[in-house]
């Protein structure tokens, strides 16, 4: 009897190695249980997709990454506040608008990711935004994790003791949640360094304390040199560096076509002007400019106070300049060599990309988060061109807001050439990490591939050391 039960034993631990199969992560079962926990949230759901559709294969070949159930735990946010706010405009009428802050991921380092207020702000959009800038931030080799907030109050034709009130009345609620070790929030888009100075201001009074945690802020109050030019510069700096690649060493003789036409889009074209490039369109939510001449420097600089002073739209360059404009549309019909999206999340389609193939556009670099559809990467892959995916080629804002937290914790200031030094080598090694892991066996260099790649392995490590928590 005692052998017998002996052999079942030895006969059941056979059975259970011959059985024991290793777990594998399988997108479409991923997506799909998002989807059902958290439906109703396109964007969201877009940018896991991409993110985890890049990573299957080197995500299985970690075991003890399924193990730990790593994926669904990097997928959802660690913690999110939302809540209202009401304020009081000029004329004496209660507003009420929503707010939230998504701190996604700290697992290198303190959340870090910017403030957005505009009319489509909503749980989905931030979500995929703080899940991107947790790789964004790792890709930059500082210390931050991912988060992202903002509002779906919209500053447009609002005074500026308006926005002061709500910016106040933002920060009573949320300056519990955030602090220098904690939570670090930036601009985005419609908070530039108006904002930033009227957020920082109350923060700084409620928690009696001075230690910078917002970055963006004032050069007088502990911000840093080449913050607001930081993520157009960072792109271009990340656009050089695949070029090279290639054996192109300035932007002589190319034409680029640029969206937007806040920070990201003018300091984009002021670096593209430096080096020799001509910038033909630039554009705002209601329509694009094209100037088959190029946007030299003094057009650029009626642009910035345009913008920034007087926060005109940018039909008044069109009339100014005596240029088509195009009202309703994006300026991806154009004929251009170099494509650079710098406006907002998907602004750029499949029949977009297929055009820019078709006019002779060999180079995309995005300024703007996730502005190209996956049906647009799709083919630009496809046609194998150079293409910089956003948490790579925009890296160069939360990168220096990373030197802004820096330069806030030493007490002192770098010169504008320490910042930008500091800058292009943040931005070399994004290019390398995307090389190493992006290159494919007949030398195409699929940045998407690799910036995934780069992110996801530092976040998974540092996740895996510090155990499930």
């Amino acid at each position: 009897m005692f052998h017998f039960v002996i052999f079942l034993l030895v006969l059941q631990s056979k059975n259970n190695k011959t059985n024991k199969t290793i777990k594998k992560m399988k997108v479409e079962q991923v997506i799909g249980d998002l989807k059902r926990r958290f439906p109703n949230e396109p964007e969201y759901h877009q940018a896991v997709e991409e993110v985890l559709s890049s990573i299957e294969e080197v995500y299985n070949s970690y075991p003890e990454f399924e193990n730990q159930n790593l994926i669904e735990r990097l997928c959802i946010p660690e913690r999110i506040f939302s809540f209202r706010i009401t304020w009081v405009d000029d004329r004496g009428k209660v507003q009420t608008n929503m707010a939230y802050r998504i701190q996604h991921n700290n697992a290198i380092g303190p959340y870090k990711g910017g403030m957005r207020f505009h009319a489509s702000v909503c749980p989905s959009i931030l979500k995929f935004l703080a899940f991107e800038q947790t790789f964004k931030n790792a890709l930059t080799t500082l210390p931050m994790g991912g988060a992202k907030g903002g509002s779906d109050f919209n500053p447009k034709g609002k005074s500026n003791n308006e926005i002061m009130r709500f910016c106040q009345a933002f920060m009573v609620e949320l300056w519990r949640h955030i602090g220098p070790d904690t939570d670090i929030p930036a601009g985005d888009i419609g908070v530039g360094g108006r904002e930033v100075a009227y957020m920082y201001g109350m923060y700084k009074k409620l928690a009696r304390e001075n230690t910078g945690t917002f970055t963006g802020k004032g050069l007088e109050f502990g911000g840093s040199l080449i913050r607001p030019e930081a993520t157009g510069y960072g792109n271009i700096y990340f656009l050089m560096n695949m070029l090279k690649s290639k054996g192109i060493t300035d932007l002589k003789g190319q034409t680029v076509a640029i969206s937007g036409s806040g920070n990201v889009a003018t300091y984009t074209a002021e670096k593209v002007i430096e080096l020799g490039g001509k910038v033909i369109t630039l554009s705002d939510s209601n329509g694009y400019i094209y100037d088959p001449e190029g946007i030299d420097s003094d057009k650029l600089k009626f642009v910035f106070e345009l913008k920034n002073i007087y926060r005109g739209r940018i039909k008044e360059y069109a009339d100014k300049y005596n240029c088509k404009y195009v009202e309703g549309a994006r300026p991806w019909n154009e004929v251009c060599t170099i494509a650079l999206p710098s406006a907002t999340q998907n602004e750029l389609n499949g029949d977009d990309a297929e055009a820019l193939i078709k006019n002779g556009c060999f180079a995309v670099s995005e300024g703007a988060n996730m502005p190209s559809t996956p049906e647009a990467v799709d083919v630009f892959i496809k046609n194998k061109i150079l293409y910089g995916p956003g948490k790579a080629a925009n890296a160069g804002g939360v990168s220096v807001s990373g030197l802004e937290m820096t330069q806030n914790s030493i007490k002192l200031s770098w010169t504008k050439e320490e910042v930008d030094a500091k800058l292009k080598q943040i931005m070399f090694d994004i290019h390398e990490s995307c090389i190493k892991y992006g290159t494919e066996a007949d030398g195409f260099v699929n940045y998407v591939k690799g910036a995934n790649i780069a992110g996801f392995m530092k976040v998974a490590k540092a996740m895996m050391a510090q155990g499930v928590i």
